[in-house]
């Protein structure tokens, strides 16, 4: 990935890959995660800044907030992604133009649909392969093994959350939004249950993310809507 041609060019990509690895993340972290000073961190922040491969934004409220301002996260730019695996972006997007134009919505539909089938098709070997992890989990293995850096984070009440750090078809999905839709709902099937996709790369977010409810939840409350009605 090419950001500049100083000797420290390596420690940018490291921290870059950091950040497309485990979403947006604020210097003091980033230094931890890294084994660099905060200082070090900070001054390759600010020239990745002025680069435009990095963004600075204020932190999603969590709870209630400490006295004195939140440190600020750092997010990918689209710049800042495009060194990461997207070389194929322009033929791709040619290629589902051209569809759409010889085959209208429906072929693009149907393609989107053929390349999410990795989800289903994968689902069931990986559980087995691992039983101790819950649904969303293995869903973040087979997407991470798809390039998309997924990881799991748990919500309060509502089950868990899958972010996808990164989108190998970003690009492509922000024209097409098929893509998008068509993994969406390979998930729901594959789970049996309705899933929401609260944002995407392709849409300008810094991560997609998806809900994913607790199944033991959602049944439970379906047999208290069944016997109720």
């Amino acid at each position: 990935m090419e950001f500049a041609t100083e000797s420290d060019q390596p420690t940018r990509q490291r921290v870059a890959r950091s950040i497309l690895v485990n979403g947006p993340s604020t210097a003091a972290a980033l230094a931890e995660r890294l084994d660099l000073t905060p200082a070090a961190v900070r001054r390759h922040l600010d020239q990745m800044l002025a680069d435009g491969i990095v963004t600075a934004r204020d932190p999603r409220p969590m709870g209630a907030r400490g006295r004195g301002r939140p440190a600020k996260v750092f997010a990918l730019t689209e710049h800042g992604r495009d060194g990461f695996d997207q070389q194929y972006d322009d033929l791709a997007t040619e290629a589902l133009r051209f569809l759409a134009e010889t085959g209208g919505t429906d072929a693009v539909k149907a393609f989107a649909e053929r390349r999410a089938t990795f989800i289903e098709r994968r689902f069931p070997e990986v559980a087995a392969e691992h039983p101790g992890s819950s649904p969303a989990e293995v869903l973040a293995m087979i997407f991470s093994d798809e390039g998309y850096a997924a990881s799991v984070r748990e919500l309060p009440v509502v089950g868990e959350q899958l972010c996808q750090q990164h989108c190998p078809v970003s690009h492509v999905a922000h024209e097409f939004p098929q893509l998008c839709e068509a993994e969406t709902e390979a998930i729901s099937r594959v789970l049996g249950t309705h899933v929401q996709r609260l944002a995407t790369i392709a849409h300008g977010d810094g991560v997609c993310t998806t809900c994913i409810p607790d199944i033991a939840t959602v049944s439970s409350r379906e047999k208290k809507e069944q016997v109720t009605s």
